[in-house]
């Protein structure tokens, strides 16, 4: 019988670092009087000089900070020297790109110390208590709740809006609608899909269901709405942002917040035993905000017409003065943002703990410091991305064209013949998606973490880079889509049927990992470059619109993990069925001998 651990336990002790010193070694020698006594310690004030507090806190800052610079850096030095050297095309507002990405790194650095100091706390006090307090109907509306709060609280959501600006209302009417006037409503079904999905990731926690089932039962409704938008000409232009929303919503803050109150659904009803109990909520928090936002699609394309939306738009044509209040100038819009994002979230999570659980907030102040730190970092990293990462990916997706087509503002262009200038294009977005994947750590620990859980039979490295390779696949393909403007729907459909087909060959364990790796790799670096890259990109080629990419980087790493768990099981059962023949073959030579 093989010994089996639950997967919250072992998340927590993969965590744990400890160092072992004697006590004494903390305790000042005991001083006694004339007659032996040991006198009271009086310790010193302490006291630091600046070199001290750098020593103490170098440690703790530079792996914070390398750990944001290795995800930074290398793509945006990749989108830089590709421009120079391929395009051989400079760096426009380079300055203020670079600020931009400091910013995107400074932010990056103290909103996740804030999320692991103030907002995490939260969510570990929820996912204990709560479940053992309260009935599971109330437990069910808090996820509910907790899944439309953390969504507005992803960084990346933030580049979703932002695109709204890249959409002319003439080209694609809905999705100019959606991103404009309609983005809050946009972002509210994205937070009610994620809620849904984290209800019925508890119920799969509690029950000790099968990820496979759900899987199938929601994507039939997913394509089959997939196929009703595709029929309408002015809807089926929403299809690319639509299946996008399902690689914005599994950031840094949705998957542990609620994998953390799942868990502790799962351990309160004594059923939280399985090693893989822990995975399955990235898939079903990528799939339910796609549908839940086709649904709204669908409610707008029978409310309101084109042409009144078009007609909207010119009532919204801003004052030809050029003057805003400041509430809508930046840098305050992206400031208020930040706010908006985060401390809805807290005041939830603090009437949870207080009006629900009665408890006090263990450490306030530190938990206070971390909020703050969130709401800093969100902001500084709004600002970043405004000016740094949208900028640059935007700028470096609107001249990779230039390699095979004529584009405004590139001499020379095309600067390759097509056929090969194609191929620079599609080699150009395979490795932004390869590097980009690779860089984004909690892949590595999702490597680690399924290294351990099959005992070595799926390593580390090999699921990086099929996981790597099948985002590099996906990113290339959504480029290439867009260069020959064919439907989404045309590589979405089959892509998904033949991961639904390799998930009926594959096994629970790869099952679990195959989907959930999609989500790893949308992190809050990977998504609003992409996404601004993918825009500027379509812009460039007369594109409707130039969504989709993410959707097929979500998709591909599902494929090649599965094809290569299926690979490894065919291996190890060649390898058990070779053993087999062997000990036979050993046992028919042993009874011959023996006659």
């Amino acid at each position: 019988m093989r010994d089996e651990l639950r997967y919250g336990d072992f998340a927590s002790a993969m965590t744990v670092n400890q160092v072992s010193i004697s006590y004494n070694e903390l305790t000042p020698k005991p001083i006694l009087d004339e007659t032996g006594t040991p006198l009271a310690y009086q310790p010193p004030k302490l006291s630091l000089t600046a070199r001290d507090a750098y020593r103490l806190l170098e440690p703790y800052v530079s792996v914070r900070v390398i750990e944001q610079l290795k995800a930074v850096i290398p793509l945006a030095l990749y989108l830089a020297l590709f421009q120079l050297l391929i395009l051989r095309t400079g760096i426009a507002d380079g300055a203020v790109i670079s600020g931009g990405v400091i910013a995107v790194i400074i932010g990056l650095v103290l909103f996740m110390e804030g999320l692991k100091l103030g907002l995490m706390p939260f969510g570990e006090a929820i996912g204990a208590v709560l479940p053992a307090r309260a009935p599971l109907a109330v437990v069910m509306v808090v996820a509910l709740l907790l899944g439309i709060g953390v969504t507005f609280a992803e960084p990346a959501i933030g580049a979703l809006q932002a695109a709204g600006s890249l959409v002319t209302v003439e080209d694609a009417p809905y999705l100019w609608a959606l991103l404009n006037p309609w983005s809050g409503t946009l972002v509210l079904s994205v937070g009610f899909g994620v809620g849904l999905a984290a209800v019925l990731g508890m119920l799969r926690f509690l029950y000790n269901w099968s990820l496979k089932p759900l899987i199938y039962i929601t994507l039939v409704p997913a394509l089959a709405l997939l196929g009703y938008l595709l029929s309408d000409s002015e809807l089926s232009k929403t299809i690319g942002m639509a299946w996008d929303c399902g690689a914005v919503t599994t950031g840094p803050v949705t998957v542990p917040l609620v994998l953390s109150l799942g868990i502790g659904v799962a351990a309160t009803a004594g059923k939280g035993d399985s090693s893989l109990s822990g995975f399955g909520i990235v898939t079903l928090a990528s799939l339910f905000p796609i549908i839940a936002v086709m649904l709204l699609v669908i409610y707008l394309g029978n409310t309101v017409s084109p042409e009144q939306l078009i007609e909207q738009a010119r009532q919204m044509q801003p004052d030809t003065t050029g003057w805003l209040p400041w509430y809508e100038r930046s840098p305050w819009v992206e400031a208020l943002g930040g706010v908006r994002a985060i401390v809805p979230l807290v005041l939830f999570l603090l009437l949870v703990i207080k009006l629900l659980l009665r408890e006090r907030v263990h450490n306030a102040g530190v938990v206070t410091y971390g909020i703050v730190l969130c709401v800093l970092g969100m902001v500084i990293f709004n600002i970043g991305l405004t000016y740094g990462l949208s900028l640059l990916g935007s700028q470096s997706g609107g001249l990779v064209p230039a390699a095979f087509a004529t584009v405004e503002g590139v001499s020379g262009s095309p600067l390759y013949g097509f056929l090969l200038g194609l191929m620079i294009a599609g080699a150009f977005a395979w490795f932004l998606g390869y590097g980009s994947t690779l860089a984004e750590p909690a892949l590595n620990a999702l490597g680690l973490t399924v290294e351990t859980l099959t005992n070595g039979a799926f390593q580390k490295k090999l699921l990086m880079n099929a996981v790597a390779f099948g985002v590099g696949c996906g990113i290339a393909l959504g480029i290439l889509r867009m260069v020959f403007d064919l439907p989404l729907a045309w590589l979405l459909i089959p892509s998904y049927l033949l991961a639904g087909l390799l998930t009926a060959f594959s096994s629970e364990e790869y099952v679990n990992v195959a989907w959930d790796s999609a989500g790893v790799t949308t992190g809050p670096v990977t998504v609003p470059l992409v996404l601004a890259m993918g825009l500027g990109f379509g812009s460039s080629t007369a594109a409707t619109d130039g969504f989709g990419i993410l959707s097929m980087a979500s998709i591909g790493p599902i494929l090649s993990v599965l094809a290569v768990g299926l690979v490894i099981r065919f291996r190890i059962y060649q390898q058990q069925t070779s053993e087999q023949g062997d000990e036979q073959q050993s046992a028919a030579n042993s009874e011959a001998v023996a006659i």
